[in-house]
């Protein structure tokens, strides 16, 4: 087992933790198309800022751009992105991109795993036949596939790579044995091997929808509660006391994974005729939240006295989550958006997204320092830097009489003399 060359193709959040466990017992290829992060990679810095410089160290790794590096390998890995375009509709592109660059070096005894969230029966419907198509061998006899889902939390220390089983899954019994062998040396509780690559797909895909719609049954009780006048965090304190209730929180559904994957599980069903009622309404109302926030903000400000147009907001964070940089699909964007739409003036604070990414991807200016005279405090995004603000700093940024509106309910039961709103 330990013969195979280990190509990883795709080196963001999933494919480069990835990559340096296996390059503690095998030979790794790890390959990019983004010559910048390559450059970055090859330095031992990695851009998401997950991985640290001192987990590059001997490790037995190549990191390259260039298709003919990764000609040597025995075993290839495609770890790149499954985003969805404007129409919420799955975008591909990316996932067979990187298989037609793993089949133009493809050799017969080759084994390919995808670990890229997809719907069940993409991998055999969707990539292989272009696999097969420029390699001119065929699954089975001339090469093996499996599936293997990812499952990084971007920003968790806790649940990693290493301590979660890996689900495994093949196109025949020694693709299997040979999957599940290779995963093991570097997951410690071991492998689940699933029945079908079909049945891992799917298990991947529920693994976010389930989360996507608890969390859109909770952002609805929070605008229902909101209209009670109650404080949703203190339900869901109360409710919690019991053994078998479930703990999620409203929020922001925004990321590459639980923002993304139920649409892919929606596509499916559209192409077997089946309207999926739960997920889709989850996700219309996960999609919403951004701008039913945007308006409470502003009916807040009303009710403070201030005008609307040209006041002024401070948003404290936009990635996706806290204690990560990624911004892909954030939704404190809607947020601002929004805001806008109303003739606001937004300041937007990060510590932690990269400005000139952010400009780019959002056309949004990340201001260098927090400021002050606001007529309202967005805490947007729970970084462990805006954790430790107390209701003093809150009003330095503004004034004693102006909105703080806490996304996370980080301050409830802490704001006395400022006005306070939560989810």
């Amino acid at each position: 087992m330990k013969k195979e060359t280990i190509a990883v193709v795709g080196l963001g959040y999933v494919g480069l933790p990835l990559a340096l466990a296996f390059a503690e017992k095998f030979k790794v290829l790890g390959f990019d198309i983004n010559n910048r992060r390559i450059a970055r990679l090859r330095k031992g810095d990695d851009p998401s800022g997950e991985m640290k410089a001192a987990d590059f160290r001997n490790k037995n790794i190549v990191f390259t751009s260039e298709i003919a590096d990764i000609a040597e390998a025995t075993f290839y890995v495609v770890a790149v992105p499954t985003p969805v375009n404007d129409a919420n509709e799955p975008d591909l592109f990316p996932l067979l991109s990187a298989t037609e660059t793993v089949a133009k070096v493809l050799a017969k005894g080759n084994c390919v795993v995808y670990e890229s969230t997809v719907y069940p029966g993409c991998t055999e419907d969707d990539c292989v036949p272009v696999l097969e198509r420029i390699s001119g061998l065929k699954m089975g006899k001339g090469f093996k596939v499996g599936y293997s889902p990812e499952r990084i939390n971007p920003g968790d220390k806790v649940h990693t790579l290493r301590n979660t089983v890996k689900i495994v899954s093949g196109c025949d019994k020694a693709a299997l044995d040979r999957i599940a062998g290779v995963y093991s040396f570097v997951v410690e509780p071991g492998v689940h091997r699933a029945p079908s690559i079909k049945v891992a797909e799917a298990a991947k895909i529920i693994e976010n929808t389930q989360r996507d719609v608890n969390i859109a049954l909770m952002n609805e009780l929070s605008i229902l509660f909101g209209r009670m006048g109650i404080n949703t965090y203190d339900v869901l304190d109360a409710a919690g006391t019991k053994w078998n209730f479930l703990k999620f929180y409203p929020g922001l559904v925004g990321g590459h994974c639980i923002g993304v994957d139920p649409y892919y599980l929606v596509h499916k069903a559209h192409k077997l005729k089946y309207h999926t009622k739960v997920i889709n309404a989850g996700r219309f109302v996960n999609d919403s939240m951004g701008g039913y926030i945007g308006k409470k903000i502003v009916k807040g400000l009303v009710e403070s006295g201030r005008a609307i147009k040209n006041s002024k907001v401070l948003i404290l964070g936009i990635t996706f989550k806290e204690d990560v940089s990624d911004i892909r699909n954030s939704k404190v964007v809607n947020i601002i958006e929004e805001l806008k739409s109303y003739g606001v003036k937004t300041t937007v604070y990060d510590p932690m997204a990269d400005p000139e990414e952010v400009k780019n991807v959002y056309g949004i200016t990340l201001s260098k320092t927090i400021g002050s005279g606001y007529d309202a405090v967005v805490v947007a995004v729970a970084h462990k830097q805006l954790k430790s603000l107390k209701e003093k700093d809150f009003i330095a940024m503004s004034g004693p009489n102006a909105l703080l509106c806490d996304i996370k309910g980080l301050y409830r039961g802490k704001i006395k003399k400022m006005k306070y709103w939560s989810l």
